[in-house]
């Protein structure tokens, strides 16, 4: 089949030819006859199937006649994530270049002046968050009811993300009258009854099986220890064949802190998550895109709906904990029927949700086994290196520490003892102990002006260093 057999104008088939395709996919080829009949659609496709443009191209067929009223958006087109609304509308204006329909984006993370300007001029298509939407709403700078498409996409991952609350507000304002096309890339019986609740006898159309992994990639699983997880993902980076990668975590924070330890490690990394501004987002992944940064770090708010070509790898630094997002990340490599690779680092704790991937999916992954690791850490070598270098003083030997020793508590003696000031004589006990023989010793003060044969006289017992001449004489009587 091709794309002029699906009942799409001339105009559209126009740019469809420009962009390079000629052959529609399954999804597109079952979907666009539908969405032009006039049904609404339930669909089932994983991400890099070609289901955006399943929806966005009979769209653009159907809103080429008509015109936009001032703040009354004919179309809108509910993301859970800025990134996939940001993708659709520019495949809207792939597509759409040869018509002549207005377009707004509304999305967290930027001015609302320039959207409000934009919404008062009237616009066909309105791509929108939950949030941001619902913020415009309240403040009047909208009317939904004109409205006659209503798309929501990802719509597991707006059950995940806690959306579904404020997509039901949303649909309360629409009109009764109007075409619904829902997609999922998985059919949970939670999606079917949000189905009953939007759609109205939809056609459901399913492409491939659900949470099912593209043949083209491959997957490994690498057992670690969680104290080892960076220095094992270093490895892989060093050592692996990666053109670039994306690197998933389950935290926002922990994005932030493994980034910091890959950027200080001379990897060229970034990190991708909610709390950035739209500016600083849409900056990071055009660096990602054009290879000024190689290593993208995110989590699976962020990494949902990118759509990046050539992406080689897929690193999941964390296992993800629910199952069905390991299907959507390594979602990102291997598309368009190129080869991918997908690795999971996984500690002990991680085997539930191990178990969990490998049901869902359908498949064993295959173990990696990196533990001959040897790559030192910069910081572990270079403390090593410090080590080696600064040897310890060497310490004196014990006999001239000894000697010292007591050459000084001599010393400390003389100087500290209180004396008499009547008689200026030291204070001691008043009989004197008879001398010990004398030795033949060492002298430690001045060990040149002694010879070592020398005979020292002991001095009196209490006087110090200063014993008075009579007692030096009676010292030498009695011997």
């Amino acid at each position: 089949m091709v794309f002029e057999e699906l009942g799409l104008g001339p105009d559209i088939l126009k740019a469809v030819a420009d962009a390079g395709y000629t052959d529609p996919t399954p999804i597109q080829a079952q979907a666009i006859p539908t969405v032009l009949q006039g049904h609404d659609v339930l669909g089932c496709a994983q991400t890099g199937t070609g289901k955006t443009a399943s929806f966005t191209l009979p769209m653009i067929e159907v809103l080429s006649n008509g015109r936009a009223r001032a703040r009354m958006p004919r179309s809108l087109i509910l993301t859970p994530t800025r990134e996939l609304a940001a993708q659709i509308s520019q495949n809207f204006t792939t597509y759409g270049k040869y018509h002549k329909l207005t377009m707004a984006l509304l999305i967290g993370g930027v001015s609302t002046e320039e959207q409000q300007r934009r919404l008062s001029r009237g616009v066909d298509v309105l791509i929108a968050t939950p949030g941001r939407l619902l913020d415009l709403f309240e403040r009047g700078s909208l009317l939904l009811n004109d409205v006659k498409f209503l798309v929501i996409d990802e719509a597991d991952r707006m059950l995940d993300m806690g959306f579904i609350p404020d997509v039901e507000k949303i649909v309360g304002l629409l009109p009764k009258t109007r075409q619904t096309m829902m997609f999922s890339a998985t059919l949970f019986p939670e999606i079917h009854q949000l189905a009953g609740k939007f759609l109205l006898s939809p056609k459901e159309i399913t492409v491939t099986p659900p949470a099912t992994t593209a043949e083209t990639v491959e997957e490994y699983l690498v057992k670690v220890s969680p104290r080892d997880k960076n220095k094992t993902l270093r490895f892989l980076l060093q050592h692996e064949t990666i053109e670039n990668a994306l690197i998933f975590c389950n935290r926002k924070k922990d994005v932030d802190l493994l980034n910091r330890s890959l950027r200080r490690h001379m990897f060229s990394s970034a990190t991708l998550h909610g709390d950035m501004a739209q500016s600083a987002r849409e900056e990071t992944l055009a660096s990602f895109k054009t290879g000024e940064i190689k290593f993208l770090v995110a989590t699976d708010v962020a990494g949902r709906g990118l759509d990046i070509q050539g992406l080689s790898h897929v690193i999941n630094f964390d296992v993800p904990l629910h199952a069905e997002d390991y299907v959507h990340r390594i979602g990102r490599t291997a598309r368009a029927g190129k080869t991918g690779y997908a690795f999971m680092l996984a500690t002990l704790a991680d085997t539930k949700y191990i178990t969990a991937i490998t049901e869902l999916i359908g498949h064993n992954i295959s173990y990696r086994n990196v533990q001959d690791i040897k790559v030192q850490d910069s910081t572990e070598a270079s403390k090593s290196e410090s080590k080696t270098k600064t040897k310890p003083p060497q310490r004196r030997s014990q006999s001239n520490k000894t000697v010292n020793k007591s050459a000084h508590i001599e010393r400390d003696k003389s100087k500290n003892r209180p004396t008499d000031p009547i008689r200026n004589r030291p204070k001691s006990k008043p009989a004197i102990k008879k001398q010990e023989q004398s030795k033949t010793v060492r002298a430690p003060s001045e060990p040149s002006t002694i010879k070592p044969s020398q005979t020292i006289h002991p001095r009196a017992a209490g006087w110090g260093d200063h014993v008075p001449a009579f007692i030096q004489v009676r010292s030498r009587a009695s011997n």
